[in-house]
């Protein structure tokens, strides 16, 4: 059971794919457009490529839990992605996974101006691990 995670943002978005039996993180990218047709469509090329089972959208609530302007914009892409590929699809609340993101990449000693490239990907990668945590412990 391959699993994707999808990072959702206005100019990239991070993918990151669990291994084959749906137990780690595997493999990662990063998506560079603003179009979400654009996005739409590369996404499901990858679907095809790395024969994925299900999706898990990054769900980008406020602090508070309430549903903002990007909230909003991910359930709308949910829909598409549900109904293009025919996958069951899962809305992960990912509040902070940007700014956890963010401190990886520092700590490891990645420069601030270069987090742009990796960063959607490590926080794709975030909602993924947070996501197969969350499988394993209900299974």
């Amino acid at each position: 059971m391959r699993i994707m995670a999808i990072d959702y943002g206005d100019a990239r978005t991070g993918i990151a794919i669990s291994d084959p039996f749906g137990m780690l993180a595997g493999h990662t990218e990063v998506i560079s457009s603003w179009r979400q047709e654009e996005v739409v469509e590369r996404i499901l090329n990858i679907i095809q490529e790395h024969g994925v089972d299900e999706l898990v959208l990054g769900h980008p609530k406020n602090m508070d839990a309430t549903r903002g302007e990007k909230a909003i914009k991910n359930e709308k892409l949910a829909e598409i992605l549900k109904e293009r590929s025919g996958l069951p699809l899962t809305l992960w609340d990912e509040r902070l996974t940007t700014v956890d993101a963010h401190r990886i990449l520092r700590d490891n000693g990645r420069k601030t101006s270069k987090h742009r490239k990796n960063v959607d990907a490590v926080a794709a990668t975030l909602i993924l691990e947070g996501y197969l945590s969350f499988r394993k412990n209900r299974l």
